[in-house]
C-alpha cells in the first residue's frame, strides 16, 4: 500500500489506524521489546520543559507521550492532536490521561496559533505523513521561540551485519504476528514497508533543517534502528 500516494494515502493510512487501533499499544510493546516506554521517557527529558510548559503531541495515538510528560512535570499543559479519531479514543480512558486535550487534526494544518507551545512532539508518526517538510513547518510555527520539536521515530536500518535479522523481523514475523493479534494483516504489512521506504537519520535531519529548525541534532537507539532528532526554534 505504500505505492499510493497523497489524499489517498493519507486515507488509507487514517483508514489502517483506526482498526488497529485496539491493538495499538500492544504491538508496540512486542516490536520494541518494550524500550518505547524508556524512548518516550527520553523523550519528555529532551523537551526541557519548564513550569506551566504548554507541549503538543502530534500524530499522538493513544497519547503515551503525553502521559509520560504528566508524570514528569504534572504542571505541564498537553495537548494531543492525531487524524485517527478512534486512536485517541483508546487513550482517553487510560491512566493519567484525563488532564490530556485531545484534538482531531491534519498534521500538515495544525489548528493552533502561532507561537503558542513550549515543545512539539512525535512519536512513530512522521513516516506517515505526506509531506514531512510541511509537517515540521506547522510544527515549527506553533512553537515559541527558542523551544524544541523532538521526533522519535524508526530509521531505516544501516547495512551491517544485523540489517537482514532487522529486515526479516519486520518483514515476516511483525507481519504474521500483528494479523494474529489484531486481525489485520494488511496493516502489519504497510507499517513494515513504511519503514523499508523511510529515511536514515541524516536525510530526517536535513528535511528538519529545510523547515527552519536550527541546531537539529539526533542519537540513534536499538542498533541503530530508531533514532530521536531534536531541533529548535
Amino acid at each position: 500500500m505504500t505505492h499510493l500516494q497523497g489524499p489517498e494515502r493519507a486515507h488509507y493510512v487514517q483508514g489502517m489506524f483506526a482498526r488497529i487501533s485496539g491493538h495499538y499499544d500492544v504491538m508496540n510493546r512486542l516490536m520494541t521489546g518494550g524500550r518505547d516506554l524508556a524512548w518516550r521517557r527520553d523523550v519528555i527529558r529532551l523537551a526541557n520543559l519548564g513550569p506551566d510548559a504548554r507541549l503538543l503531541d502530534v500524530a499522538t495515538g493513544t497519547g503515551d507521550i503525553l502521559i509520560e510528560a504528566l508524570k514528569q512535570h504534572p504542571d505541564v499543559q498537553t495537548v494531543g492532536s492525531d487524524f485517527t479519531f478512534e486512536m485517541m479514543t483508546r487513550g482517553k480512558p487510560k491512566a493519567g490521561a484525563e488532564h490530556i486535550a485531545w484534538n482531531t487534526a491534519d498534521a500538515l494544518h495544525l489548528p493552533f496559533p502561532d507561537e503558542s507551545f513550549d515543545a512539539v512532539t512525535s512519536g512513530f508518526g512522521v513516516r506517515n505523513f505526506i509531506d514531512r517538510e510541511q509537517a515540521f513547518r506547522e510544527q515549527r510555527r506553533v512553537l515559541k521561540p527558542g523551544g524544541r520539536v523532538i521526533c522519535l521515530e524508526i530509521s531505516k536500518p544501516p547495512k551491517n551485519l544485523l540489517r537482514p535479522f532487522f529486515l526479516f523481523f519486520f518483514n515476516k514475523i511483525v507481519p504474521f504476528v500483528g494479523g494474529l493479534i489484531s486481525g489485520q494483516r494488511d496493516a502489519y504489512t504497510y507499517l513494515p514497508q513504511s519503514v523499508n521506504e523511510f529515511l536514515t537519520p541524516d536525510e530526517l535531519k536535513i528535511i528538519m533543517e529545510r523547515a527552519g529548525l536550527r541546531e537539529v541534532t539526533y542519537k540513534r537507539l536499538m542498533m541503530s534502528t530508531v533514532a530521536i532528532h531534536v531541533g529548535r526554534k
